[in-house]
């Protein structure tokens, strides 16, 4: 166990204290070959944004980039790691690499992000129909022996699976956890998670993190409190690393800025819940519910298309594109919402990320 990687005692005060943490897009030509300028940019976008890191490789990186044709995991994870090294961030700043897979897959990137200097693994639960909790659990343990793991309940609709309450409780006790990003866009299911690791003896070495984006400043509003062995335990989800903060991520740090003002003065008016129904408004014609979130990785894109950031809304999938309307109601939430997006704080910087 001596071998494993660990956060420094600041990355880990930062975690545990709250952090806005962008799931990396994929920056794509009209080829569907890698923009390397655009791809660089967005990093740099992120880290100037005042976001507490970046989650590369994962679900809005697009899993394709595993895949042979294309190779892209190490190059893509090696780019944001140089551009992260290069903006110099004063403040902590957590490098997450997304890693899936079975067992020895997962494994063999959890190697490629130690070696491209990555801080922690979230490591996906998608895509594993065929193991038990109990073998999921022995993948897991594995995984955290290598490096720090952000722990990923995953929507079923997106290749997720339902996990049992035992199955997070058994989770939490694993050495090497130190965060769970719960997104099972679910109530019950996010219940589940924060009950179990109230339950477990390493409940203040786990950070919460929301991936709910249909109820993302709910969930950085509420504390979970439930009985354990006849007292009371509370914690709270401090942070979110989300889909959703990809787009418009100066808001969001501005947002998780003024939610934990709030929570330390201990009073949370009403007019908390409305916003909360618009960003989650906001999150749906980005994320595209309406056709099964068939269009959330375009619908990022078409964003920071938008903005400047990318210059066209291409996945390596071919069939994955806008659906009918998404541009439409994208259009629709940046009328109603002017105040949330960061068109601004973009344009003034642009020429330089750019560059």
């Amino acid at each position: 166990m001596g071998g494993r990687k660990s956060l420094s005692p600041e990355q880990s005060r930062a975690l545990h204290e709250g952090l806005v943490i962008p799931a990396h897009p994929l920056a794509l030509d009209e080829h569907r070959r890698l923009d390397e300028r655009s791809q660089r940019a967005l990093t740099r976008y992120y880290a100037a944004s005042g976001a507490g890191g970046v989650a590369v490789g994962v679900h809005s990186t697009q899993f394709e980039i595993r895949e042979p044709q294309y190779n892209l995991f190490e190059k893509v994870l090696r780019m944001a790691s140089e551009e992260v090294d290069r903006a110099n961030i004063a403040r902590p700043f957590l490098k997450i690499a997304g890693i899936c897979g079975p067992t020895e897959q997962a494994l063999n990137e959890a190697d490629t992000a130690i070696g491209l200097g990555y801080d922690a693994g979230l490591l996906s639960m998608g895509g594993l129909q065929s193991l038990s909790e109990a073998q999921i659990l022995e993948r897991t343990a594995r995984v955290a022996e290598k490096l720090p793991v952000v722990g990923f309940y995953l929507q079923p609709s997106v290749g997720g699976k339902v996990f049992s309450f035992d199955f997070w409780k058994e989770f939490a006790t694993i050495p090497g956890i130190v965060a769970i990003k719960m997104a099972p866009f679910n109530r019950y299911q996010t219940i589940d998670v924060a009950r179990a690791v109230c339950y477990s003896p390493r409940r203040d070495e786990i950070a919460l993190y929301t991936g709910n984006d249909d109820n993302i400043v709910n969930d950085l509003l509420t504390v979970y409190r439930f009985m354990v062995e006849g007292k009371p335990v509370e914690k709270r989800i401090v942070g979110g690393l989300l889909g959703h903060w990809a787009v418009w991520t100066r808001k969001a740090v501005e947002l998780l800025e003024e939610i934990k003002r709030v929570r330390q003065s201990g009073t949370i008016g009403s007019e908390w819940l409305t916003r909360n129904v618009a960003v989650t408004d906001a999150n749906a014609a980005f994320f595209d519910p309406a056709h099964g979130f068939a269009g959330c990785i375009p619908g990022i894109h078409e964003v920071l298309r938008r903005q400047g950031l990318m210059k066209g809304v291409w996945c390596l999938n071919p069939h994955e594109t806008l659906s009918p309307g998404q541009a439409e109601e994208i259009d629709r939430v940046y009328r109603d919402y002017p105040e949330w997006n960061d068109d601004a704080f973009i344009r003034e910087h642009l020429a330089y990320w750019m560059a």
